[in-house]
């Protein structure tokens, strides 16, 4: 499902983020930017420990901060790591509000034109998928409207049916409210 909200495309995707062809991909991080389980081991895994011996390198940081790595072997240039967690793996939707916030004002410091985003805090820190589709999608609306931003495309990826089908169900509703 894609939605054009000013300038920029937003793009909901079921697929492996890893593979996404964006300039930077992030993923739902700890305060010590340990890269475990989910999206963060699959980045790991696929990008190489590179990225998170930088991630580490500039950690710790408080929770709803971004710390930018490079990609490794990804097809990505960037890693944003959204720190949506500390070391308890609690998370709420003021986290990710601020995490997602982040992640979009970091690329545009960055002059990115794209970035791609996980599901923040469903997997370890247990945060009800609805709730974190509502939420992220309140900080990229908030981001959008109020930002004169250089991205052209942000890519929600979500890596089962299951997910997917909620962040449209809330994305649809969503647009239903503003018609």
């Amino acid at each position: 499902m894609r939605v054009k909200i000013g300038r920029t495309i937003l793009e909901i995707v079921k697929c492996d983020i890893t593979e996404v062809d964006v300039e930077a991909i992030s993923n739902a991080a700890n305060d010590y930017l340990w890269m475990g389980s989910g999206v963060a081991g699959a980045i790991k895994k696929k990008g190489g420990d590179e990225i998170e011996k930088e991630a580490i390198a500039k950690g710790p940081v408080e929770i709803g901060e971004v710390v930018v790595t490079g990609a490794g072997k990804l097809k990505a240039k960037y890693v944003l790591h959204a720190v949506v967690m500390g070391q308890n793996h609690k998370t709420d939707t003021d986290y990710v509000k601020k995490a997602t916030y982040r992640v979009l004002e970091k690329s545009d410091e960055l002059g990115l034109s794209s970035v791609a985003l996980p599901a923040f805090g469903t997997g370890v820190g247990r945060l009800p998928m609805a709730d974190c589709a509502k939420t992220m999608f309140d900080a990229i609306f908030d981001y959008l409207l109020k930002v004169n931003t250089g991205l052209q495309k942000i890519i929600i990826a979500l890596f089962d049916d299951g997910a997917y089908n909620i962040f449209r169900k809330v994305l649809e509703e969503r647009f239903k409210r503003r018609g």
